[in-house]
């Protein structure tokens, strides 16, 4: 026979016990905003409510978007610019670090300005700045991307330099630049410091070859991409509709994140110069996708835009596969996060660390496919619900269409079973377009692997796509470099090869 107890419990802690728990999603009075106030991106995953995206309510306008390769990161990039587009009449400008996003632009009617290819940025260009004030910028790029900090002699001479450039050119240190007198360029500092070193007097003669050595760097023939006179008005592009800034034909990591930079601080003079607005939206946003360098150091103007952005209606976007990429400063202010498929454990350490969501939040992250993403909002006021929510799939302008690389064929039973190795590895389509373009593959070569593809509902086997990947001319080199940007580790890589009849790799 069951007793039933009695007990005496006061009113004030039966409040404190939650009989029923909300699920982790805020109410719809909160995620469906004013229509025409607001971007669609997708519906919730429980409860199936529209989310209607508005930084009106959020501390700031600026997002951070971190997930995997092929977890649709520049899916969810494209539609937010084109719906702001058609609701605010929103720029954008796009940092493209690796020309993801050119084709795309050009088929949207966009601008795509290719750097190292015909265009080019002259980084002494003062876009109606004082020449004192640009020399400082100078100056902070070249602290960011050289070791010039740790020689403060050399740092002395140089900034002199590039300030006895302007003045020789007719510039007013003090005064803001006239619209049309052509800045000089950084072979005209290096003219002056070698000028100086021909003389003789100067008491340190090794800082001053150092200083021209690193200069040269951005200024060799064929290489001078930043010391020649500009091809390109930034400020207009920034008021241009779609740009894409293709960065990908640039030599290596210093030179693009030289052009990054330089892009960011004429954005942000551009963003402070206009000033406020009283019209509702976003006069532009920009764009820095997988640009660590730029967004990890502290110095960097990206940081100056996430925190004045809202008042001049600039928003940043800024998307990486690692969130510890991005500067703690842009991370940790950003209005809005979007958290993609993320698999390392560091990284949702590092997520959940700094975003509080519970462990049902992380789990799901591992598991999303493609289009699938958490979303963490922090708004203006403290409210009374979860700030992390899941979307079903971010639904964007054109279909999501899905390609899967399937692992089946490679993984043991026991691997397939314990669910410890990626089973398949999904992308949207145009990404894996591009990455079949990176490794310079015929556009032929592109439509019969995507044929292949398409005749099995999307889906190829990983052996049967090595052997497409090799029949379009692919080496084995570039065969394992793409394996391992997808993170397969070097065990798995070498059986793939082996399995496949490529014979033996350097892994």
């Amino acid at each position: 026979m069951t007793i039933l107890k009695l007990q005496h419990i006061m009113s004030n802690e039966i409040a404190r016990r939650a009989f029923l728990s909300r699920p982790p999603e805020p109410p719809a009075s909160v995620l469906l905003s004013d229509p025409f106030q607001s971007i669609y991106i997708g519906t919730t995953k429980i409860f199936k409510v529209p989310f209607t995206w508005s930084f009106i309510n959020l501390t700031n306008p600026h997002i951070a978007v971190v997930g995997i390769t092929g977890s649709g990161k520049s899916f969810f990039v494209k539609t937010l610019l084109i719906r702001a587009s058609y609701l605010w009449n929103t720029n954008a400008v796009i940092i493209d670090w690796a020309g993801e996003y050119k084709a795309w632009v050009k088929q949207t009617n966009g601008i795509v300005v290719s750097l190292g290819k015909g265009d080019y940025l002259n980084i002494m260009d003062l876009s109606g700045m004082k020449p004192l004030d640009r020399t400082k910028q100078i100056i902070t790029s070249l602290d960011i991307l050289t070791d010039i900090a740790l020689y403060p002699e050399q740092k002395r001479v140089t900034e002199e330099a590039i300030d006895q450039a302007y003045v020789d050119a007719g510039f007013i240190a003090s005064e803001k630049a006239p619209d049309d007198k052509d800045a000089p360029t950084l072979k005209d500092v290096i003219a002056i410091l070698q000028e100086k070193l021909q003389e003789g007097k100067y008491e340190y003669p090794a800082e001053l070859e150092n200083a021209i050595y690193r200069l040269r760097q951005f200024s060799k023939e064929g290489e001078d991409y930043f010391a020649r006179k500009s091809t390109l008005d930034l400020g207009k592009l920034v008021e241009s509709g779609l740009v894409d800034i293709d960065l990908s034909a640039l030599p290596d990591e210093r030179f693009r994140a030289l052009a990054a930079l330089f892009i960011l601080q004429t954005l942000k003079e551009k963003m402070r110069s206009e000033g406020w607005s009283e019209t509702k939206g976003l006069k532009a946003l920009v764009v820095l996708d997988e640009a660590w360098k730029v967004a990890s150091d502290e110095k960097s103007d990206a940081i100056t835009i996430v925190r004045e952005g809202r008042k001049y209606q600039f928003g940043l976007i800024v998307a990486s596969q690692n969130p510890t990429d991005i500067n703690e400063a842009i991370f940790s202010n950003v209005g809005t996060t979007f958290m993609l498929r993320i698999k390392f454990e560091k990284f949702l350490n590092y997520l959940q660390g700094s975003m509080n969501f519970s462990e049902f939040i992380r789990e799901e992250i591992t598991k999303f496919g493609v289009g699938q993403a958490a979303v963490e909002m922090a708004f203006q006021t403290s409210l009374r619900f979860p700030g992390t929510f899941i979307l079903e799939k971010i639904q964007g302008e054109e279909p999501l269409y899905v390609y899967i690389i399937d692992m089946s064929d490679v993984l043991t039973q026991s691997e397939l079973s314990s669910g410890a190795i990626q089973r398949d590895y999904q992308f949207e389509k145009d990404e894996l377009k591009n990455k079949f373009i990176e490794y310079n593959i015929s556009g032929e070569g592109v439509d019969k692997i995507f044929a292949a593809m398409d005749g099995q509902s999307r889906s190829i086997k990983m052996l049967e796509f090595v052997a497409a990947l090799k029949d379009a001319g692919v080496t084995i080199a570039n065969v394992v470099t793409f394996l391992k940007s997808l993170s397969i580790d070097d065990v798995l890589i070498t059986r793939i090869i082996s399995n496949a009849g490529a014979g033996n790799a350097q892994i």
